[in-house]
């Protein structure tokens, strides 16, 4: 049985496997502007944080508001992408099976938008494992790094920040899960284990090995 009363998920990269899809294509949108960008170049740089700060960014970058139509073509490619791509990450279906069969509250709390969340978690089979119970950063003042996400879902589900674990799979996310003075549980999946340790972090490279970090941790 899990330790923790709630265990808080992030959304791509933990329950489905979108980055290297998003971070493609994004990496190609931005290199077509004029800011020359790899998708290994992407992820680093916008893995984990809100479209609100990439677009930030982007802007800095640039020097001037990118295209008005450059957020809607992405969000278009993007989902052209997820439907004929887009898989769940392997073994989280028998994570969230394990974590149902010992009554362990679950939640969603990811940097997308609602729309972006429901579309891929509808597509990957695992919309109703969470359905009302998806927090977004579009619901709080702060996104990843700030602790504000993590800590209006556990509000949201009522339960304290310390009987909650976060399974988060960056940096950003990371940091933000600490802050809010949570368990934190890092799957390095994608990203390379160093860019994720810190004190009090529990770093993991399968799906699997996670039901069993819950219960020892």
């Amino acid at each position: 049985m899990s330790r923790y009363d709630l265990v808080i998920f992030d959304c791509d990269g933990v329950l489905v496997d979108s980055e290297p899809i998003s971070n493609r294509i994004l990496a190609a949108r931005l290199t077509a502007l004029g800011v020359p960008t790899s998708t290994e170049q992407s992820v680093e740089r916008y893995m984990g944080g809100s479209v609100s700060c990439m677009l930030a960014d982007l802007e800095h970058r640039l020097g001037r508001p990118p295209p008005d139509d450059f957020l809607a073509a992405y969000r278009s490619e993007c989902y052209a992408a997820f439907g004929a791509e887009l898989e769940a990450v392997e073994g989280i279906g028998a994570v969230l099976d394990t974590l149902d069969a010992t009554a362990t509250a679950t939640c969603v709390a990811s940097s997308g938008e609602h729309e972006k969340i429901r579309f891929t978690l509808g597509h990957t089979g695992l919309l109703e494992r969470f359905e009302g119970r998806i927090y977004s950063a579009t619901e709080v003042a702060r996104g990843k790094p700030a602790p504000d996400l993590f800590e209006h879902a556990a509000t949201g589900m009522g339960i304290h920040p310390d009987h909650c674990a976060v399974v988060e799979d960056s940096p950003v996310g990371v940091a933000a899960a600490l802050d809010a003075g949570m368990a934190v549980f890092a799957y390095a999946g994608r990203t390379p284990a160093e860019r994720l340790a810190r004190d009090g972090v529990q770093v993991f490279s399968a799906m699997r090995e996670l039901p069993e970090l819950l219960t020892s941790a």
